[in-house]
């Protein structure tokens, strides 16, 4: 069963373009490690700064490797440096109702 992954991050004002940036350059890669389903980015309407990625995965497994891969290459210490707070991660399942 696929596993919904929610990544909320809140951009410092100096950085969002940065990221953005940023995200558009690695996204292709993370799309394309084992168990990816789908990769969303989202904007929230009321604050340009918090985006919210909308993630699918075959396993929590399997995103929790992708994230021990990003981490090994530095790429979550070059994200963090444009954040105003740490990142959330959550999980989700689907329901059958």
């Amino acid at each position: 069963m696929s596993v919904n992954v929610v990544l909320e991050v809140q951009a410092k004002p100096e950085s969002i373009e940065k990221l953005k940036s940023t995200l558009e350059n690695i996204l292709p890669d993370t799309r394309a490690f084992d168990g990816c389903i789908s990769v969303q980015v989202t904007s929230n309407q009321d604050d340009p700064l918090n985006l919210v990625l909308l993630e699918v995965w075959e396993s929590r497994q399997k995103n929790e490797k992708y994230l021990a891969w990003r981490t090994e290459t530095g790429a979550f210490e070059v994200l963090g440096a444009m954040l105003s707070q740490p990142p959330s991660i959550r999980y989700f399942d689907n329901l059958e109702i």
